[in-house]
């Protein structure tokens, strides 16, 4: 029996690492475990080039944790009577779930009023109290009919009070509206979330999105309270604290460097869509870690010097980089594509923004074969050796990916039958979109379909 410490979990990154070639190699991603940081630091050591970076999906769920469960400790005292408020209605959710679900009469009620199944989602899925709050709105009109009908009403059994109490909640029009406030103000997170619990190319993506993300969450909260931008608001504070708070234990140079390659933005587009915004060069925090990024990628002295005149041209729009269709195409190409168009006159620059701008920054896709192991390998199958089922979990995955190049998987009744995975740019005429909603990496859950719209709000 292995000992899984930083030594053991190191050791498998860097035979992985020697598979596929060290040069091939930009960063590696795990989840937020202590002993993952620490494996990353001694593969950091090993090799100067390769970046640990923690999984951003992971990072956003913590966020959420913090702010919808928080503890009561010493040290978390203002925290916890600021959003004490969201644990009771996250344990209210919980307790009305189990109530239903927990026996076979109350459940089979629930389903004569509600054609949507009243999911349990586990506590380790991502966002677990934001997708039963959800699941929660939607069934509301459901729920309601539900309680004051004759057959709730009539039905007698042991927990006559806990059967009160739920009704008494669900009845509650302001507990609705307080699940209607967490909703919203953590619908950016949970967006940033989504987006980024992909195997898509989204490194780029992080520094800006952060950003953004607690742009909105500040808008919606100053919204319910009324006020002004300028004036200060005690519950945003803490919720900025947590995010801020996870943002640096999170963020690397690696994210401020693929930032910083983003031509997009440079361009004036992106610069006029938000008052005072900066372009990467002419940010402070952004170009120190750049420049910790480019120190490590190039220590040759004469490479690093001929790396920074190429960004210097980059951002400053000189030479090449400062004709019509290079400025015109920052806003309009895709970032890769852009630096396949224009990037040739900076070789080094080129080959750095190429590898970093098709990196993802999730560890979670990979994860989802353990679901698919926990598949494969159950009660039933338990003799299985390792070995077999490693083969049948690597089979079952790419076959899964093979799939997508089929014409079938665009169009017809399976199309994109795996959108609650890795896709995200196209949910349109998807029927399964609402389970997308509800589950953001359990494939049992997303296999569920619902026939018709129309009966949700039953």
């Amino acid at each position: 029996m292995e000992y899984k410490d930083k030594y053991y979990v190191a050791t498998l990154i860097k035979d992985a690492i020697g598979e596929i070639g060290a040069h091939n190699v930009v960063q590696v991603i795990t989840d937020n475990a202590p002993v993952c940081k620490a494996a990353g630091s001694l593969v950091e050591m090993q090799f100067s080039h390769i970046f640990w970076t923690p999984c951003v999906a992971h990072t956003l769920n913590l966020a959420l944790k913090n702010i919808c469960a928080a503890k009561n400790t010493e040290e978390n005292e203002v925290t916890y009577d600021a959003l004490c408020w969201i644990t009771e209605i996250g344990d209210d959710a919980i307790f009305i779930r189990n109530f239903i679900m927990n026996h076979s009469m109350r459940l089979a009620i629930f389903n004569a009023f509600v054609s949507l199944k009243l999911l349990a989602i586990a506590e380790t899925h991502f966002a677990s109290v934001i997708i039963m709050l959800k699941r929660l709105k939607i069934i509301k009109r459901g729920l309601q009919t539900m309680v004051i009908s004759e057959e709730w009403c009539s039905y007698k059994e042991d927990d006559v009070s806990k059967a009160t109490k739920v009704k008494e909640i669900i009845l509650n029009d302001s507990w609705w509206d307080k699940v209607d406030y967490i909703l919203s103000f953590t619908t950016p997170i949970y967006d940033m979330l989504r987006v980024m619990d992909t195997d898509k190319p989204t490194l780029h993506l992080v520094y800006e999105m952060w950003n953004t993300m607690i742009e909105k969450v500040k808008t919606t909260i100053y919204m319910h309270e009324h006020r002004q931008l300028e004036e200060r608001s005690t519950f945003y504070e803490v919720i900025y604290a947590i995010l801020i708070d996870r943002w640096t234990k999170s963020s690397t140079p690696l994210h401020c460097m693929a930032h910083s390659l983003n031509p997009r933005y440079y361009s004036n587009e992106w610069l006029n869509e938000v008052p005072n915004r900066l372009a990467p060069h002419r940010d402070a925090e952004i170009s120190e870690e750049r420049n910790k990024c480019l120190r490590r990628y190039f220590p040759s002295n004469e490479e690093r010097k001929m790396v920074f005149q190429e960004f210097a041209s980059f951002s400053g729009a000189l030479d090449a980089f400062g004709t019509f269709d290079s400025l015109q195409d920052r806003w309009n190409l895709e970032p890769k594509s852009w630096w396949l168009v224009h990037g040739s006159s900076t070789p080094l620059l080129q080959g750095l923004a190429l590898k970093l701008l098709g990196q993802p920054s999730s560890s979670s896709c990979c994860e989802r074969n353990w679901s698919t192991y926990s598949f494969i390998h159950s009660l039933k199958r338990n003799k299985m050796n390792p070995q077999r089922a490693e083969d049948l979990v690597f089979v079952h995955t790419n076959l899964q990916l093979l799939s997508r190049s089929s014409p079938q998987y665009n169009e017809g009744l399976s199309k994109n039958w795996d959108i609650g995975g890795d896709l995200f740019d196209s949910f349109e005429g998807v029927g399964v979109l609402e389970v997308a909603n509800l589950s953001l990496d359990e494939p049992e859950i997303e296999k569920i379909l619902f026939s018709n719209e129309e009966d949700i709000e039953k």
